[in-house]
């Protein structure tokens, strides 16, 4: 039997193992119950998105953005589609990088909205500018080989 995928939860940081053939199924965080592969964009404070980063086996696609921005206030629906699109093959959150400013620190992020797409450790790929949800699932589907 597999150990299973780990996911972090974005909810309370704690790290899930999930059966890989059980992530279309709904996973709750066995702290606190939160889902793990909903198919909705979630909010990240800095110290969930470096955890997350660092350890989720999932594609994990991190919007940056600010509410002063608008381009990413255009976006953000579209971000919200591609997630229901992408549900339980990747995860969608959002950074507020005016509230949390250290989150674009080491990241080198120099316009925003700029989506960092982060796998088993490590940024794969990276995406600045506002985008159509079609355009994101493509995007993630190609750079994280995620099946349609």
């Amino acid at each position: 039997m597999a150990a299973g995928v780990k996911l972090v939860c974005l909810d309370c940081g704690q790290v899930n193992r999930v059966p890989a053939d059980r992530l279309d199924a709904r996973p709750k965080c066995g702290t606190c119950g939160a889902g793990l592969m909903e198919p909705a964009v979630r909010e990240l404070d800095p110290v969930v998105l470096d955890k997350a980063a660092r350890t989720d086996e999932v594609p994990l696609v991190v919007d940056f953005w600010a509410p002063w921005c608008g381009p990413c206030r255009m976006m953000a629906p579209e971000f919200v589609r591609a997630a229901a699109a992408l549900g339980g093959r990747a995860r969608l959150a959002k950074i507020d990088t005016e509230a949390h400013p250290r989150a674009t620190q080491g990241r080198n992020i120099r316009g925003i909205p700029t989506l960092i797409l982060y796998r088993g450790g490590r940024e794969i790929a990276r995406q600045a500018g506002a985008q159509q949800a079609q355009a994101i699932v493509g995007w993630v589907r190609n750079a994280a080989g995620v099946a349609a």
